[in-house]
């Protein structure tokens, strides 16, 4: 959009007030184990024993940093209200709006364990394997997927509307296996490191709603943040979006707040 300014000499400039004049921050942040790191359990392989029995996995429904209590696998994701609209990205998340995403059966696991993926891109799924898969998808609006990935073989899926919930991903014939698929029109959405931090940029300055899940309790909903012990209903937490950086510092959830419910 342009704007004509007048100078005090009667002089007149066009200017453009979008994206140039607008104001961008990120946000950031690191999730942390607040007791002793859980060890991770070993999982009871029944099918392709001699091959996915050769990988050594662990579960992952909750990863943790033995290091720095650092948890992985944590989603941030804009919150809109009924019927508001989400802003407009900034232009960098023009050039990864067609973009493909990958998500691999690989060693008898999915490779990320987290996916997240905009209404605009391409899933593309594959099997690095020697032994085949199925990648089930269970969506809600969207039609969901189940198909056969052969040995070293792919498949390109798109999925046109947003889902409120991250979707399960799951292999029918390895039962072990699962991953989640978050899909999601709007870009800003990030998910936690092997070190529980995340990052998401480029935020539109202002105050801003996130909503924070995790697969063992879906939305996390308790934290200490900033040393005080804070509630987010629904997993939902406001936060002013300044230009720059907006680092969270660590947010620490308890032990029991991780549990399946």
């Amino acid at each position: 959009m342009l704007r004509h300014l007048i100078l005090g000499c009667g002089i007149v400039i066009c200017s453009s007030l979008s994206p140039v004049w607008a104001q961008w921050g990120s946000l950031t942040g690191q999730f942390v184990y607040d007791g002793k790191a859980p060890a991770a359990k070993p999982v009871n392989v029944t099918k392709d024993v001699q091959f996915c029995g050769a990988h050594d996995l662990k579960e992952e429904s909750l990863v943790v940093n033995e290091q720095n209590g650092g948890i992985a696998n944590v989603i941030v994701s804009l919150s809109l209200g009924r019927g508001q609209k989400a802003p407009k990205p900034h232009p960098q998340y023009e050039e990864t709006a067609k973009a493909e995403v990958h998500l691999d059966n690989q060693n008898c696991r999915f490779n990320p364990h987290v996916a997240l993926l905009r209404t605009t891109q391409t899933l593309v799924i594959g099997n690095k394997d020697q032994v085949g898969h199925n990648t089930k998808v269970d969506t809600i609006s969207n039609i969901p997927i189940n198909p056969i990935i052969p040995a070293q073989g792919e498949i390109k899926q798109t999925f046109p509307k947003e889902e409120r919930m991250p979707a399960l991903v799951t292999c029918s014939i390895h039962p072990w296996m699962n991953a989640r698929l978050l899909i999601k029109e709007s870009p800003y959405m990030a998910v936690s490191d092997q070190d529980g931090k995340f990052t998401i940029e480029n935020l539109p300055v202002g105050k801003r709603t996130f909503q924070v899940w995790h697969e063992t309790c879906n939305y996390v909903d308790q934290v200490n943040l900033g040393g005080k012990a804070t509630k987010w209903s629904r997993g939902r937490a406001e936060f002013e979006i300044k230009e720059g950086n907006n680092d969270l510092g660590q947010i620490k959830i308890k032990p029991s707040v991780l549990k399946q419910r």
